[in-house]
């Protein structure tokens, strides 16, 4: 069978996940000047209610996923370990239908692992990120992805950034979705200023939009300009229960978030799930409105289970939210 050409290339930092699922009574969260805090006993024993393990996570993996529900050609380009770690997150993406061709195994190093607290609704992630050898692959002409969704990678990847915007500027015709991560936010607009140029959808939350422009978040024009300033032609602002908002250069949406069934069970991948669904839409030849009315769904599907993937909807579970959405579900320009 011939190969064919990837839809979307996700590009990132992979993970393994394990969620500790706290006691009600054994924690809590305290508010603290510097916001809120989880509290726990200190030098004693904590019972727990159960763990559970997640391979294969983190911002562009649970991306890769999501495409590939979606029914588009999705690969991923990532490090691991040489592990038994490594070795499970490569078998949970070929599961998943993730073309795994791309990812770069680093002997003598572990994959990344992280520890997720997991209490009540929410999360708190103990992170480490590997330092791995980041180096941009070489393409077939029938590897070439149509899009490139760029999310997060740790702290030591800087140059990584430098190989990208090289291929980039190389293959025109190739769409960037950028979901800048922690330390990519970190690093400054400055030095991050072709990959932010360079994309097609820029994707962020409300905090983020703020620290990134340097700007007041409670005006989302200014938060539009400034980001649309930066290069990118679409710009999607979440905003968490107060839903989200678009900007494709021309029209500013506002869109509330889709109706939970019921109380959200946890939260982790929440964020991403919602904005790949909204590139995804967008890859399948929808506008920044119709891309509106599908992202919120996914996440509200993920929140009704654990970790960022198992609650992942295919496209016809898209179609039945939008079926039995409720009358002021829709998106409304922003004023």
């Amino acid at each position: 069978m011939a190969e064919k050409q990837l839809d979307v290339l996700s590009v990132g930092d992979v993970v393994i996940d394990a969620f500790i699922k706290l006691s009600d009574e054994k924690a809590r969260v305290e508010k603290t000047q510097e916001g809120p805090r989880l509290s726990m006993k200190y030098a004693t024993k904590v019972p727990f209610e159960e763990s559970i393990v997640i391979p294969a996570v983190g911002n562009a993996s649970n991306a890769a996923v999501c495409f590939a529900k979606l029914g588009l050609r999705s690969g991923l380009v990532a490090n691991i370990g040489a592990d038994d770690w490594g070795r499970d997150i490569v078998v949970a993406l070929r599961t998943a239908k993730v073309d795994t061709r791309f990812i770069h195994v680093n002997p003598g190093r572990k994959s990344n692992y992280h520890y997720v607290l997991w209490y009540k609704e929410d999360r708190t992630i103990l992170i480490k990120h590997e330092k791995f050898s980041y180096r941009w692959p070489r393409f077939r002409v029938i590897d070439i992805p149509r899009w490139i969704y760029f999310s997060s990678v740790s702290s030591h990847a800087l140059e990584y950034h430098d190989q990208l915007s090289t291929w980039l500027e190389g293959h025109p015709p190739v769409k960037l979705a950028f979901q800048p991560g922690t330390f990519q936010i970190a690093a400054g607009t400055e030095r991050l200023k072709k990959i932010y140029a360079r994309a097609e959808v820029l994707a962020v939350n409300r905090e983020e939009a703020a620290t990134i422009t340097g700007k007041d978040r409670t005006n989302l024009h200014v938060l539009f300009d400034e980001l649309h300033g930066l290069g990118p032609k679409i710009v999607l602002i979440s905003d968490g229960h107060a839903g989200a908002y678009a900007s494709d250069g021309h029209e500013r949406y506002k869109m509330p978030i889709y109706p939970d069934p019921k109380p959200p069970y946890e939260r982790t991948g929440a964020g991403d799930s919602f904005t790949s669904t909204f590139v995804a839409a967008l890859m399948r030849g929808a506008n920044t409105e119709t891309a509106l009315l599908w992202a919120p769904i996914n996440a509200m599907s993920v929140v009704q289970k654990v970790g960022a993937q198992e609650g992942l909807l295919n496209a016809l579970g898209i179609d039945r939210y939008l079926r039995a959405a409720p009358r002021g579900y829709h998106p409304e320009r922003l004023r």
